[in-house]
């Protein structure tokens, strides 16, 4: 393999001026840059990236951490991090914490021995050896989807509190009074948000909302809309659309239809979600926007430039289809 030696020796510059070329080549004159980007080419020199990184302390490299693998809903949320981190000369580690504080740390460490250069998480829950590095400013670390004023750490996530009122307002809307909603562990801010805003627009609306807790799993879906329609409800809003599909398969279940018998209302707008059947109401994340200012934000954070905002959600919209109908 060719070496940075034999680049320079055949472009008749020095190794400095090779590594300028790679890393700066706004540094170099035009007819030099040129001159060593054909050589570079032409000996099919490629550098060495682990060597690099120990001269400059860049890993090059950004880890993205989710709770959970398995939840189709980070699918695109990894997508769009992995474009912007792509965009900006980084690659992606990704790591599942499935939940659990050990593997978070586990991450975690990679950050402090620099094997990462930054860290998006899109949990609730900064690994406790992050700690002490986040509470430093600017702190290579960014959070997204699961926004909490505690982790201390900049953010990007929608307004799930509006979120959560918006679909109480369409069912209502459409004269349903009996309202219950399946929603997500108590330790995601997010489902505190979403039933903190639902609750109030019903209160609003002098309705109380029957309340069955889940876990964002189609089976707890099917498990809290079943509780749920046993007390007579005729509209169902869960926080996620994946238990959205479990509580379509608990009112199958019961004998009833939907939305004729009970209307129901997801959240997240998944690929999937409208080629349900029937296609499903939900409230759309815009899930690839939060991965790549995620990780627009963090390049921030590195290269020291810009200011990090405060956090300002991003849009979410209702999406009206065919399981949501006036009560009967």
């Amino acid at each position: 393999m060719p070496t940075i030696i034999d680049v320079a020796a055949a472009a008749g510059v020095s190794t400095a001026t090779v590594s300028r070329v790679l890393s700066r080549p706004e540094r170099v004159l035009p007819h030099t840059r040129n001159r060593v980007l054909q050589t570079v080419e032409a000996l099919g020199y490629r550098p060495n990236v682990a060597a690099r990184s120990l001269r400059t302390l860049r890993a090059a490299k950004i880890l993205v951490t989710v709770p959970d693998i398995s939840n189709p809903f980070f699918a695109s949320v990894i997508r769009g991090a992995e474009e912007a981190a792509r965009d900006a000369g980084y690659g992606v580690v990704l790591g599942d914490t499935r939940h659990d504080p050990d593997i978070e740390d586990q991450y975690g460490a990679m950050l402090l021995r620099r094997e990462v250069d930054g860290l998006v998480f899109l949990g609730h829950h900064l690994p406790d050896n992050l700690a002490a590095l986040a509470a430093g400013e600017r702190a290579p670390i960014v959070n997204g989807c699961e926004y909490s004023a505690d982790l201390g750490v900049p953010s990007v996530h929608i307004d799930n509190a509006a979120a959560g009122a918006d679909a109480i307002v369409h069912l209502a809307g459409l004269g349903h009074r009996a309202i219950g909603v399946v929603t997500g562990p108590d330790v995601s801010p997010p489902s505190r948000d979403r039933l903190a805003g639902a609750s109030a627009a019903a209160a609003q609306r002098g309705l109380a909302l029957g309340i069955a807790r889940g876990d964002y799993s189609a089976q707890s879906g099917f498990d809290g809309a079943a509780r749920l329609i046993a007390t007579g409800v005729t509209a169902i809003f869960c926080f996620s659309d994946v238990m959205a599909l479990g509580a379509i398969g608990a009112i199958r279940a019961a004998g009833l239809s939907c939305p004729d018998d009970v209307s129901v209302v997801g959240f997240d707008d998944l690929p999937l979600a409208a080629f349900f059947q029937p296609a499903l109401t939900t409230i759309a994340q815009p899930t690839e926007a939060i991965g790549r200012r995620t990780v627009e934000l963090l390049v921030d954070l590195l290269r020291g430039t810009g200011q990090v905002a405060a956090p300002e959600p991003l849009p979410h919209a209702l999406i009206v289809r065919r399981t949501t109908g006036a009560a009967r």
